[in-house]
C-alpha cells in the first residue's frame, strides 16, 4: 500500500503539471491530426474502401507512435528544472515508483489523445469495423502501454544526451517493432475481418506478453538509470 501511494503521488504531480500547461496533449493532438489529414489527402479513402481498411490500422498507429514521441521527449525535461530530478534521487520512495507514476501519466495523456482522435479518424476514412469492435478496447491500451513504457524508459536514458530528441526515436522504434507489428495486425484484422479471430487473439496475447516483459525490465533497470551520472 505504501508503494502504491508513492506511485499515485508521482502520478498526481504529473497530471497537475499537465493540467496547468497542457503542453503534451496539445502537441500530440496537433501532430496526430496532421498525420491523419496528410494520409487522407494522399489517397481517396472513399474511392478505395477495401484499400483504406487494409492500411487504416497502420495509419492509426503511425499517427499515435509519432505523436507520442513528442510528449515522451518532454516527460523528463520538467524534472531537470530547479534540480527536481536530484531531489527525486534523494527521496525515500523507490525509484521504480517514480518510473511507474511517470509512465502511467504518459499513458493517460496518450489515451486522451486517442479518444479525441478515434472519431475524427473514423470520419476521415469512412470506417466501421467489420470484426469484433470491442477488441479495440484491448488492443489500444495494450499497444499504447507498449509504446509508453519503453518511451518513458528511453527518454530517461537519454536525458543527459545532447541530442536526446533524436536519440529517443532511434532507440524506441527498433525495440518497439514486435509490438508495432502486433498492434497493426490486430487493428487491421478487426477493421477488415480478413484475419481469423484466433489469429487476432494470438496477436493480442503476444502484445500482452511484450508489455509484461518490457515493463518488468524497465522497472528493474530504472534505478540504475536514475542514479547514473
Amino acid at each position: 500500500m505504501k508503494y502504491l501511494r508513492f506511485v499515485l503521488d508521482h502520478l498526481r504531480k504529473d497530471l497537475r503539471l499537465e493540467w496547468r500547461g497542457r503542453d503534451a496533449i496539445n502537441g500530440m493532438l496537433f501532430f496526430a491530426l496532421l498525420v491523419v489529414a496528410i494520409f487522407s489527402l494522399a489517397f481517396d479513402p472513399t474511392g478505395y474502401p477495401t484499400t483504406t481498411r487494409q492500411i487504416s490500422g497502420g495509419v492509426l498507429w503511425v499517427a499515435i507512435l509519432f505523436s507520442s514521441v513528442t510528449a515522451l521527449n518532454q516527460a523528463w525535461t520538467r524534472e531537470i528544472r530547479n534540480q527536481v530530478l536530484d531531489a527525486q534521487r534523494m527521496a525515500p520512495s523507490p525509484a521504480s515508483s517514480l518510473f511507474l507514476g511517470k509512465a502511467l501519466a504518459n499513458l493517460i495523456f496518450v489515451l486522451c489523445v486517442e479518444a479525441i482522435l478515434a472519431p475524427i479518424f473514423i470520419i476521415f476514412y469512412n470506417l466501421h469495423p467489420l470484426g469484433n469492435a470491442w477488441l479495440f478496447l484491448l488492443v489500444m491500451p495494450l499497444g499504447t502501454w507498449a509504446l509508453v513504457v519503453n518511451g518513458t524508459f528511453f527518454a530517461a536514458l537519454g536525458l543527459r544526451a545532447r541530442n536526446r530528441e533524436l536519440l529517443l526515436p532511434l532507440l524506441l522504434f527498433p525495440v518497439s517493432l514486435p509490438a508495432i507489428l502486433a498492434m497493426v495486425q490486430a487493428a487491421s484484422g478487426i477493421l477488415t475481418n480478413d484475419i481469423d479471430a484466433i489469429q487476432i487473439n494470438l496477436w493480442i496475447k503476444q502484445l500482452a506478453a511484450y508489455d509484461i516483459i518490457f515493463t518488468t525490465l524497465c522497472i528493474l533497470l530504472f534505478e540504475t538509470i536514475l542514479h547514473a551520472e
